[in-house]
C-alpha cells in the first residue's frame, strides 16, 4: 500500500484530527484513579441523552450488547420473535439470539435499503414481541410507518442506530422514535471510540432502570443481583474520548454529506447509482454505498488508482452459514438478495481532503466512461 493510498475507512485520521483533546481527556482519566463507571461515563451519558433530547442514556460495552439488553428491558424473553432485516451487520441478528429470542427477517425497501414496513407487517404473528429497524449506512428507516404498525399491534421498537449517529427524519434525530435505541461506538462509526463501546437511549425511566441493572449483574443496589444480568460497561477512557468527539459529530456529518454530494455528481445514475437520500431524511453518510452491475471491475479500477473500496456486506445474514435457511422470512427477501449483488462502498470519512475526494470522483468517472 502506497503512502497516498486512500483507504475506505480511516479511524486513525479522526484521532489525529483531535489528538490534543483526546490525549488530555485520557490523561485526566488515568490521573483520576477511577476507571469504571465514573464521572466520564456519567457525563457522557448526560451529554448524549441531551444531544437527542431524551432523558436517559446508559453506556455499555458494545453495540451488540446494547441491542440485547434493550430488548430484554422491554420484555423480550427466550422464544419470542423479533423482526429485523437480513441486510445488516451480523451483530443485529446475533444480539437477538444472545438473549434466546428468535430473529425474523423482513425484506428491505430498494430505495432506502432499510426495512420495508409492508414486509414487517406481513411477518407479525402471536410470537412477535419486538422489531429492530436498522438505519443502514446512515439512512433513516421509515420510522413513522413502523411506529404506526408497532403501536397498532402492541410491538416494542428498538432502533438500531449503529450506523446513524445524528441522522434525522424531518428534523428529529433517529433513536428518538422507538421505545429505546441502541448505538455502537466502534472506531469506524461516525461517533467512534478508540476501542469498543455502545449505549442505549430512551425516554422511559422503567426501560432505563432495567438496562442499568442488566449492564452490571442485575444490580439495583450494589453487589445485590435482583435478576440475572451481564457485565457490559462502557469504560471511563472510551467515555472521555467520546465526549471529545461528540462535540464535532454534527460538523463531521456535514463534511460527510459534502463529500457525498461530490460523489453523487460523479455517479451517472445508470452504470453507477449513488445512494438515495429521501425527502425529509438527513443521511448520516456512515458509508457511501453505490450500486453497480460490475462492481468487481469498478473495485479493481479504483484499486489501480490507489483507492480502497469495501463491500458492506459480502453476504446478507441469511446467506451466511450460521444463519442459512433456519431464520423465518429468509425465503421472502428478493430486494435484499438483489442488492447484495451490486453494492460497493467508496471511501467515506470527514478527514478526506478535497484532493482525495477529487481523485475518487475522477477515477469513478473514468471507469464509467471507459
Amino acid at each position: 500500500m502506497t503512502s497516498d493510498f486512500i483507504p475506505v475507512a480511516n479511524p486513525k485520521a479522526q484521532y489525529t484530527a483531535h489528538a490534543d483533546e483526546i490525549n488530555e481527556a485520557v490523561r485526566q482519566v488515568l490521573d483520576s484513579g477511577w476507571y469504571v463507571l465514573g464521572e466520564q461515563v456519567k457525563n457522557f451519558e448526560a451529554e448524549f441523552a441531551a444531544f437527542h433530547g431524551l432523558d436517559h442514556c446508559i453506556g455499555v460495552a458494545n453495540g451488540t450488547e446494547a441491542i440485547s439488553i434493550a430488548l430484554r428491558a422491554v420484555g423480550v424473553r427466550p422464544g419470542d420473535e423479533v423482526i429485523t432485516v437480513s441486510h445488516s451487520a451480523v451483530a443485529t441478528a446475533a444480539a437477538i439470539e444472545i438473549i434466546g429470542a428468535r430473529p425474523v427477517f423482513a425484506d428491505i425497501d430498494p430505495i432506502t435499503r432499510c426495512i420495508d414496513p409492508a414486509s414487517f407487517e406481513q411477518l407479525i404473528w402471536k410470537r412477535t414481541k419486538a422489531v429492530v429497524p436498522v438505519h443502514i449506512y446512515g439512512h433513516p428507516a421509515d420510522m413513522k410507518r413502523i411506529m404506526e404498525i408497532a403501536h397498532k399491534r402492541d410491538i416494542s421498537v428498538i432502533e438500531d442506530c449503529a450506523q446513524a449517529h445524528a441522522a434525522e427524519i424531518d428534523g428529529r434525530k433517529v433513536g428518538t422514535f422507538g421505545d429505546a435505541a441502541a448505538f455502537s461506538f466502534y472506531p469506524t462509526k461516525n461517533l467512534g471510540a478508540i476501542g469498543d463501546g455502545g449505549a442505549v437511549i430512551t425516554n422511559s425511566s422503567e426501560i432505563a432502570e432495567n438496562v442499568r441493572a442488566d449492564r452490571e449483574y442485575g444490580w439495583r443496589e450494589r453487589f445485590i443481583s435482583s435478576s440475572p444480568g451481564y457485565n457490559t460497561r462502557l469504560d471511563e477512557i472510551q467515555a472521555a474520548i467520546l465526549r471529545v468527539k461528540l462535540r464535532y459529530l454534527e460538523q463531521d456529518n456535514a463534511r460527510r454529506r459534502a463529500i457525498a454530494d461530490k460523489y453523487d455528481s460523479a455517479a451517472d445514475g445508470k452504470v453507477v447509482c449513488a445512494p438515495a437520500r429521501t425527502n425529509g431524511a438527513l443521511h448520516a453518510m456512515h458509508l457511501y454505498v453505490v450500486e453497480c452491475d460490475d462492481r468487481a471491475s469498478l473495485g479493481q479500477a479504483l484499486k489501480s488508482e490507489g483507492i480502497g473500496t469495501g463491500i458492506h456486506y459480502p453476504a446478507a445474514i441469511h446467506q451466511q452459514p450460521a444463519y442459512a435457511i433456519r431464520i423465518r422470512g429468509y425465503d421472502r427477501l428478493p430486494n435484499t438478495e438483489a442488492l447484495y449483488k451490486r453494492i460497493l462502498s467508496l471511501p467515506m470519512y470527514p478527514e478526506l481532503t478535497d484532493e482525495q475526494v477529487d481523485r475518487v470522483c475522477k477515477a469513478l468517472a473514468k471507469w464509467i466512461g471507459h
